[in-house]
């Protein structure tokens, strides 16, 4: 299995970078605002992004993944249902740790 760990966004200096990770394993892409996954994406299931709930550094981020589009974002339970769907999909589990 292929796993990618990057960065995203554009963040002038790669210092901040870190608070906007991309972890691609296999068909799946996570993206990650500080330690919180806030989007995942799949060719299956397409671009799913969660709605700001944070603040506006992480709102800088969700921009970033899908390009403000804001009426596209999911809820916190909308996106925890599609999370569980996805991994099911690849046969994975989600560990609240």
């Amino acid at each position: 299995m292929n796993i990618k760990i990057g960065g995203y966004g554009r963040y002038a200096s790669g210092n901040y970078g870190v608070n906007a990770i991309r972890v691609d394993i296999g068909n799946i892409t996570f993206y990650f605002s500080y330690q919180t996954c806030v989007a995942i994406h799949t060719y299956e299931h397409g671009l799913n992004v969660h709605e700001n709930v944070w603040g506006p550094t992480t709102g800088k981020h969700l921009n970033w993944i899908d390009d403000g589009d804001k009426k596209s974002r999911l809820s916190s339970i909308e996106f925890d249902a599609k999370m569980v769907e996805i991994l099911n999909h690849y046969k994975l589990e989600m560990s609240r740790t």
